[in-house]
């Protein structure tokens, strides 16, 4: 039996803009394609479900890309959990030079962090550990990542 595999017709677009002298949809040029789809998502997240130990080591890699990113600003850690410290981060080889690890204070919640150093755009990712996020709370995330042109990450431990 042949497997078929149907992939979004958008994700098929950038391949042959170079190929395309008319625009692609009405109203948009080729160029303008092409810039949209290389502008990093201002939000994402990466769920991960397991063992702690598992999970870390999925996590490894994906810090470690962001912590050495050509570029002068921080990779900021909002919250993160407990099992993760200097010791790990070190061990991960992760670039602690140019990580700020950041718990909130007093009555400050983690998703009021993770806005405030977005905002302040001296991170070029900041990392929170904030569980489902919902609809508000993504928009508030994406608002200040805009402000601050920063990205915003999630991670969601389950």
């Amino acid at each position: 039996m042949q497997q078929f595999i149907h992939a979004p017709e958008q994700a098929q677009l950038p391949l042959f803009e170079a190929f395309l002298a008319q625009p692609v949809l009405p109203g948009l040029k080729a160029s303008e394609l092409a810039r949209k789809s290389t502008q990093p998502e201002l939000f994402s997240e990466l769920s991960l479900r397991g063992a702690p130990g598992h999970c870390q080591s999925l996590l490894a890699p994906v810090l470690r890309e962001l912590s050495e990113e050509d570029e002068a600003r921080w990779l900021t850690l909002i919250a993160p959990p407990s099992s993760l410290t200097q010791a790990w981060l070190r061990d991960a080889g992760l670039n602690r030079e140019r990580i700020l690890l950041l718990q909130p204070r007093g009555n400050q919640t983690p998703l009021q962090l993770a806005c405030e150093a977005l905002r302040l755009g001296l991170s070029h990712t900041v990392v929170s550990w904030l569980g489902n996020v919902n609809a508000t709370a993504r928009q508030q995330l994406l608002r200040a990542a805009s402000v601050g042109n920063a990205q915003s990450l999630n991670i969601r431990l389950g």
